[in-house]
């Protein structure tokens, strides 16, 4: 593929689903807004699973340990562990 604006932003989405955690965040996107709403009724604008997503990939992308993405993930609160527990291989982190 040629070269264009955008490319630096496809080379850092391969980086990351193709990364150390790549299942986990295939299985994060994945979630419905259902299975997300289940565990935070009345949140709108999914904005935690968004920053969830973004952690999950920024930890794929930098190949950090499974120690360091549970504690990131935990930091962010229980919202997004709720929502991290949805996902089988990220709930056995927590």
């Amino acid at each position: 593929m040629p070269e264009n604006r955008f490319s630096a932003l496809f080379a850092e989405a391969d980086a990351a689903f193709n990364g150390k955690y790549k299942m986990e965040l295939n299985e994060l996107a994945g979630l419905s807004k259902e299975e997300i709403d289940a565990v935070a009724p009345g949140t709108t604008d999914l904005k935690m699973y968004l920053i969830l997503t973004q952690v999950v990939e920024q930890a794929s992308k930098n190949n950090l340990s499974q120690a360091q993405l549970a504690e990131d993930i935990k930091e962010l609160g229980e919202l997004a562990v709720k929502i991290a527990r949805k996902v089988p291989r990220l709930a056995a982190l927590l």
